[in-house]
């Protein structure tokens, strides 16, 4: 059982704790209006100051005062005395006849427009469209419903409030909550040294750049037109590779919306200027389906040349035999496919609630020869116990506030560059046998804490112990290494079981596939590459027994 915060102004407490820390660190990217507001939200009672943050951490700018009532802070009308002057909340604001309708109840609704309904049993957003044409204009909640007793409240500054927790997060998906989650201990995160080289913003233009890619995210997933959402993107460089990389994406994404809709040259003009992985594929694919094969073979040429990892080259080499095949070039030798271990089983169907993993792991599993269900846990799990310290190191730009998982920077091609020598240090274990107790340490001591390789709830002490005496310090040291190359590709993939013999120091992999099932490419780039490396990988096909 949870226990309940003790402190019952915890949440005015963790908005506080944002503004001294934006105070502290970014001042400097602070417009005046943000920089009165930290001045002067101190200044107030702390009632005031507790509704105020209340009303910020709730959905939507309207709020009846019968809505806020909370035992901590008293009457809401009384506490909201003390923000009217601010300009920060209006009382009895102007409300258009959509905002009105959020704010009323259907027996309301009723009372203040009984003459003009066509009826009162209708659906509010029945009875809205019926009202429109008649209740244009906007005006103050009293002046639409006089008998209604309740106060209405206006919170104005929520985009501030926005900005300011933009600041603090480097993201807008991250809100209030995370603080009380933190405090009930439902997440806890590695705390590292945020020095200011870490700051997410590096400039006020920073602020606005992303606020702007938000925007046109936002109208994207809403389904706004697309070359409008192109016009809006910003384009001029920015010297923030992390904006950079949001903007990519996004640029990716709507390119995807033009390929959908076969609009080819939108599509191909938007994966050409992309630097988004898997962008250069797309184009050729998208040149392919526009019949530009010329183009198509000469930019496929080109990326088979230096391939930015591994997904492309697996997609070229799919892509290349049926564009040399059109344009009329010599048929291009097979590729030869890695041959793992195969294992066959045909088992009758277990009744009751089952899964294809879990009937294979009971049938192959022994006293002897333990297997477990891990597939991509495991593998990433004694990564990132090894590799903590190097995925936790200080690198500008990497920590810019106190509840990240991980580096802002994981996914990014330098992201085993820039970490380097804390990388070598860490894998040197591997070498000198101390790989094991810095994993053992770890464990123990970094128990719960969010991690993006970690996964606490998938381990255990006997199957990190088993892993650890059963597996070859030169396999884990090919898996680390291959995650490294590219952290967003290759941390999945990994077969779905793993089988010890203790007795006997070994262990192999096994990746199961249920009848009709096939190896997705993910998978197929871990089977090549542990037969390549001489690891023990086996791909078990199951089919179920015919009734007779």
């Amino acid at each position: 059982m949870i226990r309940v915060l003790e402190n019952e102004f915890y949440y005015l407490d963790n908005f506080q704790r944002v503004l001294d820390w934006i105070g502290e660190r970014y001042r400097d990217l602070l417009e005046e209006e943000e920089l009165a507001f930290l001045a002067a939200f101190p200044t107030l009672p702390q009632n005031a100051r507790a509704l105020f943050v209340r009303m910020v951490m709730r959905k939507g700018e309207l709020f009846r005062a019968s809505k806020l009532v909370y035992a901590e802070i008293g009457c809401p009308i009384e506490a909201a005395q003390h923000l009217l002057g601010t300009g920060w909340v209006e009382r009895d604001p102007c409300v258009d006849l959509d905002e009105l309708f959020e704010l009323l109840l259907k027996a309301e609704i009723a009372a203040a427009f009984g003459p003009h309904l066509p009826s009162k049993s209708a659906r509010k957003s029945e009875q809205l469209e019926a009202l429109r044409a008649l209740f244009p204009d906007s005006r103050p909640f009293s002046a639409w419903h006089g008998d209604c007793e309740d106060v209405v409240l206006r919170i104005v500054m929520k985009p501030l409030c926005d900005r300011l927790r933009l600041i603090f997060f480097g993201n807008l998906h991250q809100d209030w909550t995370e603080f009380v989650l933190s405090d009930l201990g439902m997440f806890r995160f590695e705390q590292v040294e945020i020095s200011q080289a870490s700051r997410g913003f590096r400039s006020r233009a920073d602020v606005e750049h992303y606020l702007r890619l938000h925007d046109c995210k936002q109208r994207f997933y809403a389904g706004e037109a697309l070359d409008e959402i192109v016009r809006d993107l910003p384009e001029h460089d920015f010297d923030n590779d992390w904006l950079v990389g949001r903007r990519e994406k996004l640029l990716f994404q709507v390119a995807q919306g033009f390929e959908k809709l076969k609009d080819w040259d939108n599509a191909y003009a938007l994966y050409a200027r992309c630097r988004f992985p898997g962008a250069r594929g797309r184009a050729i694919r998208v040149l392919e389906k526009h019949e530009r094969f010329d183009e198509a073979y000469a930019l496929l040429q080109q990326a088979q040349a230096a391939p930015e990892n591994e997904a492309e080259r697996q997609h070229l080499l799919r892509i290349a035999p049926r564009l040399a095949r059109r344009l009329g070039h010599a048929k291009l030798p097979a590729r030869r496919a890695a041959s793992p271990h195969r294992i066959d089983l045909c088992l009758p169907m277990p009744a009751g609630d089952w899964w294809v993993e879990g009937v294979v792991r009971e049938h192959l599993a022994s006293r002897e020869a333990p297997v477990f269900y891990v597939e991509n846990a495991l593998a990433n799990s004694l990564f990132g116990l090894l590799c903590w310290r190097a995925v936790y190191a200080a690198v500008p730009g990497a920590f810019f506030h106190p509840f990240q998982r991980g580096p802002a920077d994981l996914h990014s091609p330098d992201f085993a560059q820039r970490r380097a020598s804390d990388f070598a240090a860490c894998l040197a274990g591997l070498e000198d046998g101390s790989y094991r107790d810095t994993i053992r340490r770890n464990y123990a001591e970094k128990a719960g804490i969010a991690s993006p390789f970690v996964y606490w709830g998938a381990l255990s002490e006997e199957l990190l112990e088993l892993a650890l005496a059963c597996i070859p310090p030169a396999d884990l040291r090919k898996w680390c290494e291959r995650i490294l190359l590219d952290v967003k590709e290759n941390h999945t993939g990994f077969p779905d079981l793993i089988q010890f013999w203790p007795k006997e120091g070994r262990y192999t992999m096994i990746e199961v596939k249920g009848p009709g099932d096939r190896l997705q490419d993910n998978q197929l780039r871990w089977i090549d590459y542990c037969a390549a490396h001489d690891m023990p990988v086996s791909v078990c096909y199951l089919q179920w027994e015919q009734a007779a």
